[in-house]
């Protein structure tokens, strides 16, 4: 068996060890959905009447509106419980039990990764559902929500990758669910909820700035049919510079841990 295949077959014990623990306790990764669900729920029935007319719309208008900004918000807090999983592992010792055994150091991150995206995938799904529960509605075609799907595919597993460096940073499972909380707010500072032309010189600049917003514009209009222009290339550099970043970073972070 070649090394690769040997990387790919441990990997995938990996995972399959992830994605148990995941129907396990699924209190964990489905609590990252319920910030998104309930961010849905408080801005459409509390807010959405004033935001909606004050955009030229109503409720409905602005529940169309709203609804790719919680998607991408509910794909960054699905992060959360990577950071939360890597830093268990690497501090209550099963770590030490993998470095004893004939795996593929990498597959150990490679299965964080993949199993994360799943449930994330998973949690959007939810959130998607609940969307629609509440009256969203698309006019989408079937490709436009299969470019959806892939487009929110390559932000998790961007966003995963840099949150397994966080999580190998961490000392404790606590700091560890803390230090991704900016990136699941960061789309609330951007055009996820009132237009980023709305705002405020400088957190106009930022929030046309920040990778979020050219991912968020670029689900809308595949969605809701609004203009994409340059957004969906901005979004997929970002996706591939977050991942590079973080899969770099979280290599680095891991050899030099786990040295003998």
């Amino acid at each position: 068996m070649s090394t690769l295949a040997y990387a790919a077959h441990d990997s995938m014990t990996m995972l399959r060890r992830n994605l148990k623990h995941a129907i396990r306790y699924p209190s964990v990764g489905f609590g990252s959905a319920m910030t998104p669900i309930l961010m849905l729920l408080l801005f459409v029935y509390a807010f959405g009447d004033s935001i909606g007319a004050g955009m030229g719309g109503g409720r409905d208008a602005y529940l169309n509106y709203l609804t790719p900004g919680i998607i991408v918000m509910g794909v960054a807090a699905g992060s959360m419980s990577t950071s939360i999983a890597v830093c268990s592992d690497m501090t209550e010792g099963i770590i030490n039990r993998f470095r004893t055994m004939s795996i593929t150091r990498s597959s150990f991150m490679t299965g964080h990764v993949i199993g994360s995206v799943i449930q994330t995938m998973v949690c959007t799904v939810l959130v998607v559902g609940v969307a629609l529960a509440v009256g969203f509605r698309s006019g989408a075609s079937p490709l436009e929500w299969l470019a959806a799907a892939g487009l929110l595919a390559a932000i998790a597993f961007a966003v995963t990758w840099l949150s397994v460096a966080l999580g190998l940073i961490s000392k404790t499972v606590e700091s560890a669910s803390n230090k991704p909380l900016l990136i699941q707010f960061l789309p609330f500072l951007g055009s996820a909820f009132v237009p980023a032309d709305s705002m405020s010189p400088g957190l106009r600049w930022f929030a046309q700035n920040q990778p979020f917003t050219p991912m968020t514009e670029t689900l809308r209009g595949l969605l809701s049919g609004s203009e994409i222009g340059n957004n969906a290339w901005i979004s997929l550099a970002w996706c591939v510079g977050i991942a590079l970043v973080g899969y770099v970073w979280s290599r680095s972070l891991f050899n030099s841990t786990t040295k003998h």
